[in-house]
């Protein structure tokens, strides 16, 4: 990096950089633009930055960028603002990424929807993820390559021209005008993606959201690693790490807590691995039901990056379409799916369905042994042929300690894979990854789903593997301690606030195991017609989460996670983890998660306040 002051305040910062940037997988909701993610941070870091001033607390108080880390952070953003400093381009134009595959996908994505050409091209071998016909045929991708020889070889294409680079030394890239996209691999940490020319910056939102949804940013640490070697011009050597050993002893943990006897996958996120399970099903319905319908069940109100994701898959696929699940409150989830499995078997298509147990956020479980009738019933077709059974896929993040599909379990008798988002309870919110396992009527699919992971190099880092490796082994214990807390705050909740409306397990679905440590709460309304109820329940959340984070600031925050080591966090659906719910099945409630060490006679005390002052 040679651009001397630019440096030198880098390296600053990162000597004196708050902790959170580097260990916390969320970040704050109360200072966060969504709209503005990564644009109000930089802004207000280059007003930091022409101060010189790098103190910890002015660093602390800049706003959020995202409030995931997998969709960006602090760190990447940094790193994205000296590179593109560097090369006279805007923050905005760079974008860092955890693999090395998915910004071309992005790209390929965009101009299929658009029906645009692309180039890609490249020196030396032909990328691994390029090879073979799997991105044309099951993604419906479409490009043509091109090997060079030096960068000088590149020529004017009709259409979109991709160049993928390793260059791991120099920060000062020259973006010839014949290309588009310059993608810079980096071996071990991941990838960062420039866009050239004014003309491409509307790819910007759409590759972002592809981040959002299907990987993650480059990670902090490896972030750290990029810009210690930029500030120092050194190339980035290859790493010895005890990945192996780590991934034993996850392998381990994994199928000694589920029950599972196949080898579990473990993704850089829990969307990364959904995202492989989704598009590994697909290839395999491709391959053994052609030319059928393939269709993917989704609640209406889970968790948007679920929603989202299916339906943006949806989108690419030809004969793949969304049906929506009722799944909770008024609607039986076992009931909703058997009416949509008889639909969609009197229409002879493959039935993938996907939904949370517990339901999120109304934390509702249904019966499992009608649920397992439901899946395994017969049923036939319009011309009287067997249909297709249905693949049930298990989002099983809230209670990640149930044995769902292990061994005369009531989800062994069908095909079934369960998920868990790994930056809730695997790690204590101190990582990303995710994992998924299968029990052994599907464990011939995991096959395909590997394939997909890595292929979109959304394989777990060996950082993020050496932390589930530490936390796994205790994780049904916190799960317990985290529980008690949250059943001792909603008892203290009833008593004091008795007309609100608080969704969470009851004592006898605690006693079966199902012990989460999140709640929603429903506020009391007031006003004469349903607006002004809404209107004031929603001012009444807002009043109720600043209170928690302004009095108890060390250990409430207004934050999207859930299975974290210590503190309690605040959230609404709506405006957080159900961001692109249709607006009609959105939640306006308190979400709120609690963990296993924490103040919770002060959070009563605090929530007493709360209710007096109504």
């Amino acid at each position: 990096m040679k651009e001397n002051k630019r440096a030198s305040y880098i390296e600053k910062v990162l000597k004196n950089m708050p902790n959170s940037w580097l260990n916390n997988t969320t970040h704050r909701l109360d200072i966060y633009d969504e709209k503005l993610a990564k644009i109000q941070f930089t802004q207000q870091f280059e007003i930091l930055y022409n101060n010189d001033n790098y103190e910890q607390l002015a660093l602390k108080n800049l706003p959020t960028a995202y409030d995931y880390i997998r969709l960006g952070h602090p760190l990447s953003c940094i790193l994205e603002w000296a590179l593109g400093k560097s090369n006279n381009i805007r923050p905005e134009n760079v974008i860092s990424f955890s693999s090395k595959t998915i910004p071309v996908l992005a790209i390929l994505r965009k101009n299929l929807l658009n029906n645009k050409n692309t180039q890609i091209s490249y020196i030396g071998e032909t990328p691994k993820f390029l090879k073979g016909r799997t991105l044309k045929d099951v993604y419906g991708y479409k490009y043509e390559l091109n090997k060079i020889t030096t960068e000088d070889d590149l020529l004017d294409f009709d259409g979109t021209s991709i160049f993928i680079s390793n260059l791991s030394k120099d920060t000062n890239i020259v973006l010839p005008n014949t290309i588009d996209f310059y993608l810079n691999c980096y071996t071990e940490l991941g990838s960062i993606l420039l866009v050239n020319k004014s003309c491409n910056e509307d790819y910007i939102p759409e590759i972002q959201h592809v981040r959002r949804r299907e990987t993650i940013a480059m990670t902090p640490a490896n972030c750290v690693i990029v810009l210690k070697s930029l500030l120092n011009e050194t190339s980035i050597g290859s790493k010895t790490h005890t990945e192996s050993k780590n991934k034993r002893l996850v392998t381990n943990s994994i199928l000694e807590i589920t029950g599972t006897k196949t080898t579990p996958i473990i993704g850089s996120s829990g969307l990364s691995i959904q995202y492989a399970i989704m598009m590994g099903l697909i290839h395999d319905a491709l391959e053994r039901h052609p030319g059928k319908d393939i269709k993917i069940i989704v609640p209406t109100n889970c968790y948007g990056g679920t929603n989202d994701q299916a339906r943006r898959v949806a989108r690419c696929i030809a004969n793949v379409q969304v049906v929506d699940l009722d799944v909770d409150g008024k609607n039986d989830m076992v009931q909703s799916i058997d009416r949509v499995l008889d639909t969609l078997a009197s229409e002879d298509a493959v039935p993938y369905i996907i939904a949370e147990i517990p339901t999120n956020p109304r934390v509702e479980v249904p019966s499992l042994i009608k649920l397992q009738k439901v899946l395994t019933k017969d049923r036939n077709t319009k011309n009287n042929k067997i249909a297709i059974k249905a693949v049930f896929i298990l989002d099983q993040t809230f209670c990640p300690n149930i044995r769902f599909m292990g061994e005369n379990k009531t989800l062994s008798t069908v095909s079934a894979i369960s998920y868990v988002s790994g930056s809730k309870f695997p790690s204590g919110g101190l990582c990303t990854a995710g994992y998924c396992v299968a029990n052994e009527k599907a464990a011939v699919l995991m096959k395909k789903i590997e394939t997909h992971l890595m292929l979109c190099n959304n394989e777990a880092t060996p950082l993020q593997v050496e932390l589930l490796a530490k936390q796994l082994p205790s994780m049904n214990h916190r799960i317990q301690e985290a529980y008690k807390n949250t059943r001792r705050f909603v008892n203290f909740i009833k008593t004091t606030l008795p007309n609100a409306k608080i969704n969470f397990v009851s004592e006898e679905l605690a006693k079966e195991g199902y012990t989460p440590s999140v709640f929603s709460l429903d506020l009391p309304a007031r006003g004469s017609t349903d607006e002004e109820k809404e209107t004031f329940k929603r001012a009444l959340n807002l009043k109720l989460i600043n209170l928690m984070i302004q009095e108890i600031p060390d250990e409430s925050k207004f934050c999207v996670s859930y299975g974290q080591l210590k503190g309690c966090y605040w959230t609404i659906p709506a405006t957080s983890t159900q961001g692109t719910t249709k607006e009609e099945d959105k939640d306006y409630i308190v979400r709120v998660s609690l963990s296993p060490e924490m103040d919770i006679k002060r959070h009563e005390d605090i929530f007493m306040n709360f209710v007096s002052s109504l």
